[in-house]
């Protein structure tokens, strides 16, 4: 999933391509173990226009045949955002393994739409295009590693690489809120910052900084 990290990049715009079957198997088994494993209720929706195709704020969003999308959505409560940007993202990275492109989307839907496939039990807090883009996207200007922690050059060389890999990750508006701190052997503290999406986009840097870290089994501290 490393070279998944470096490739993937934000893709807006969709070819009317129905995706693979086997690409579908995979990942909805993939939803099945994490809404399993860890309470959520994430779907996956296959051929639908109608959450972006018809909604001003999709217009807004320059979203253009988007047909396929993951439903993020879990059970009200304090970590389920932070949990939803962790286990999306690594959605996202086995389908860029698997051919496809993809987009955090948090505004730029129709809610009622999305929330057709999830129990009244459970709230829609995002959700992911997914499907053949146009184009594979192009990366954004990132921030430096010491603006997300200022002591990242005292830090072993596995941390570095995470916080290399986290600022490759898609955040609400590329704001980059995030930040890390290494307190020493493996603990590292996570804090996200202030305004929209930055709970989830907290976990999608996690998701980055653990997979970069490896083999170092990460400790996290809030």
């Amino acid at each position: 999933m490393l070279q998944a990290i470096k490739d993937r990049h934000s893709v807006r715009s969709f070819l009317p391509r129905p995706l693979e079957a086997k690409a579908v198997q995979t990942l909805e088994r993939m939803i099945g173990e994490i809404n399993r494993e860890h309470g959520l209720a994430i779907a996956l929706v296959i051929d639908e226009p109608d959450a972006f195709g018809k909604s001003i704020m999709a217009h807004y969003g320059k979203f253009t045949d988007v047909r396929n999308y993951f439903v993020m959505a879990g059970p009200k409560g304090p970590d389920t955002e932070r949990l939803l940007g962790y286990y999306g993202e690594k959605l996202v990275l086995k389908a860029q393994e698997l051919g496809l492109n993809t987009c955090w989307v948090g505004l730029t839907f129709k809610k009622d739409v999305a929330g057709s496939e999830i129990s009244s039990d459970n709230k829609v807090y995002a959700a992911i295009a997914l499907g053949y883009g146009t184009t594979q996207g192009v990366q954004h200007k990132s921030k430096r590693p010491e603006q997300i922690d200022p002591k990242v050059a005292e830090a072993p060389d596995w941390y570095r690489r995470g916080i290399d890999a986290a600022l490759l990750a898609p955040t609400a508006l590329n704001q980059q809120k995030f930040r890390f701190s290494w307190l020493g052997d493996k603990r590292v503290r996570a804090r996200k910052g202030f305004g929209f999406f930055t709970r989830m986009d907290l976990g999608i840097a996690q998701c980055h900084l653990e997979l970069a870290a490896a083999p170092e089994t990460v400790e996290w501290e809030y």
